[in-house]
């Protein structure tokens, strides 16, 4: 290998795009080719396109892969490049159903070849922040979770026929960021119930969904998530992650414990003094966090995976997790039933 660590990024378009330009921000890595099938979507690139990521493998010259494909592809690409010894970092979702996800993840352990999941909100300081708060037992015992994931997806983005289509509302392309975020930040989720609505544009798809947690560890949640609402309260407007976004100084994300709470993303806890009771003054200490891009951080750290430095921060496993969470939480709104997580994995 050497000393940058070439990598490739197979499909190119938005998200693809935005890990190259993640890619040029880090000293160590560079982006030394691109997959892409369609010809008008490689238009303005620089550098060597392939067609398949056979045909990339086979040319050589690459020490790891981010692949940023339509999700219906992940599997067989994920596949390809563990069957070439190559490691991966999948956009998320890892996969479309928990069958081709399993696969992706045994076929990781089996080889040894690591598989990361593009959950970059993980890599977010602010994220590593309320982690080391949390398992400090700042909070105390968590207790509940509220997750706000309301914002508006304009007219013109359903023109494209998928995003009407089933598979394509917000729980599937949104909420698992939230989902993998809460698994992370509280723990397993036991079970769900959940209730979907397409009433406002009529689609095939939900544009509304209201889901309730059971985390193993007794801790409930509610997570409301809607993308035909006009608000300030998602992480997209407020984690001031993506420039695209206008960023508003909302939280999206509270976290209450025994003895304080935590809003996300302006890392906020509030506690009471030497008494713990609703009659006693309650404080607000708001920490401050470096506000470097996730994806940066997330290229930074696959290339230390490559080099067998690190572990994936975001594991195959951990990918799996969070699509058993969104699937338990369509078979729930589906027949009106709560679905325990375990059993559906």
């Amino acid at each position: 290998m050497t000393d940058r660590v070439r990598l490739a990024v197979a499909g190119a378009g938005v998200i693809g795009r935005r890990h190259a330009e993640a890619i040029a921000a880090v000293a160590d890595a560079e982006l030394v080719c691109v997959v892409e099938p369609n010809a008008a979507a490689a238009i303005g690139l620089t550098m060597p396109v392939f067609e398949s990521i056979e045909d990339m493998i086979a040319a050589g010259g690459v020490d790891g892969v981010i692949l940023a494909t339509p999700n219906a592809q992940h599997e067989a690409g994920a596949l390809a490049c563990i069957q070439a010894a190559l490691p991966v970092l999948v956009e998320k979702p890892i996969a479309t159903d928990l069958h081709a996800a399993d696969a992706i993840t045994k076929a990781s352990e089996a080889t040894g070849v690591p598989v990361a999941v593009g959950h970059h909100r993980r890599h977010n300081p602010l994220i590593i922040q309320a982690k080391s708060l949390i398992d400090k037992g700042e909070l105390g015992e968590i207790a509940s979770v509220q997750v706000s994931t309301w914002f508006k997806k304009p007219d013109d983005y359903f023109k494209v026929e998928w995003r009407r289509q089933k598979g394509a509302g917000p729980v599937y392309l949104n909420l698992i960021h939230d989902i993998d975020l809460l698994l992370h930040l509280v723990g397993p989720v036991h079970s769900v119930q959940a209730m979907e609505s397409n009433a406002i544009r009529r689609n095939e798809v939900e544009d509304t969904a209201v889901v309730l947690l059971r985390f193993t560890s007794g801790a409930l949640g509610t997570v409301n998530i809607c993308d035909s609402i006009v608000a300030p309260w998602s992480w997209e407007l407020t984690a001031r992650e993506n420039p695209t976004y206008p960023a508003t100084p909302e939280d999206c994300y509270r976290i209450g414990g025994t003895r304080a709470s935590l809003s996300l993303p302006n890392l906020a806890v509030w506690k009471n003094g030497s008494q713990l009771s609703w009659s006693e003054p309650i404080s607000k200490t708001q920490f401050p966090f470096d506000l470097t891009d996730p994806l940066v951080l997330q290229i930074r750290q696959f290339a230390s995976v490559v080099r067998r430095e690190e572990l994936p921060l975001v594991s195959a496993s951990d990918g799996l997790a969070a699509l058993a969470v969104i699937e338990a939480i369509k078979k729930a709104a589906e027949t009106g039933m709560p679905v325990v997580v375990e059993e559906l994995a």
